[in-house]
């Protein structure tokens, strides 16, 4: 439903795929004044998770001069997409207002400051939630519930945001280490996923387990030389995770591809190849896997 101009306060979510209309749904749960901002309008936002399908009374806006400064401002677009969001940047940033930039791969603060007001508190999220946008305005939940931001201030502000949802939001000093760990993830199960057209259950194939092993043996290796501290346990866990993961799930790149949408290749398997560059790291298997994604998408 299409609102006007709204007052200052409250949270915009910027990017109405699955992840930006979840989080809408999550925070409106708990009485939240929230604004959902939109390339396309849709009449209604219905998310569908384990407690069935409901109808979530957001405002859903298309023009940015339609929206005034709120006090949170949450960007879910993709990371290919960051540059796009500068309008609705120009409208919802204000006096007091916090960005939170919630996406895949590194560097996510650094992508939004460059179009931000100088001084704006910008704070990085990795969120583990599996979400599926099957048509505008529809959104399919199918499990898990965690954010990750660093420690201090305003990641504790974050978490008293998303008090009472689903959500669980977890501080964290080294965020490095974190957003590395969980590209370790994205690096392997989105693009094997799109390039497969298959869900999770092709980790079932012990090729594809294989396949998987080594991308993060090399992704292992160019983290820690960027500053993370990962392990072989690290990765043991993530495919030990994705044989319990419910065989009809994906991946944002499989839902992008299957929609016939740009993927995020360049920010998930290129961050890695490009940090692998700059510290001479051969990762043949990650660079074989980003010329198929780049062919694809």
């Amino acid at each position: 439903m299409a609102d006007g101009t709204r007052q200052a306060g409250g949270v915009a979510v910027i990017g109405s795929g699955g992840i930006g209309g979840y989080l809408a749904g999550a925070l409106e749960r708990v009485g939240r004044d929230v604004t959902l901002c939109v390339r396309t309008p849709f009449d209604r936002l219905v998310v569908t998770d384990a407690s069935g399908e409901r109808e979530v009374r957001v405002r859903v806006v298309a023009d940015p001069a339609a929206v005034g400064p709120a006090e949170w401002v949450l960007v879910t677009t993709k990371a290919q997409d960051t540059a796009g969001a500068e309008p609705w940047f120009r409208s919802l940033v204000g006096p007091g207002t916090r960005v939170v930039v919630i996406q895949n791969g590194v560097g996510q603060a650094e992508r939004a400051r460059p179009h931000l007001p100088a001084g704006v508190p910008v704070l990085p999220a990795i969120i583990y939630c599996s979400v599926e946008r099957t048509a505008p305005g529809r959104i399919t939940h199918h499990g898990s519930t965690k954010m990750t931001v660093p420690a201090g201030p305003d990641g504790t502000a974050f978490a008293e945001l998303f008090s009472g949802t689903p959500f669980e939001i977890t501080q964290e000093a080294d965020f490095v280490t974190v957003a590395w760990r969980k590209l370790l993830s994205n690096a392997v199960v989105n693009p094997v996923t799109a390039l497969t057209l298959r869900r999770i259950v092709v980790f079932n194939d012990p090729a594809i387990r294989d396949l998987a092993r080594g991308l993060m043996d090399e992704v292992i290796r160019v983290a820690n030389a960027e500053g993370a501290r990962l392990t072989d346990e690290d990765a043991t866990r993530i495919l030990d995770g994705y044989l319990r993961m419910p065989g009809d799930g994906g991946s944002s790149m499989l839902y992008d591809r299957l929609a016939g949408r740009p993927l995020e290749h360049a920010h998930l398997t290129g961050a890695v190849v490009a940090a692998a560059e700059k510290h001479g790291i051969a990762v043949p298997l990650n660079r074989a896997i980003l010329a198929l994604a780049g062919a694809a998408s």
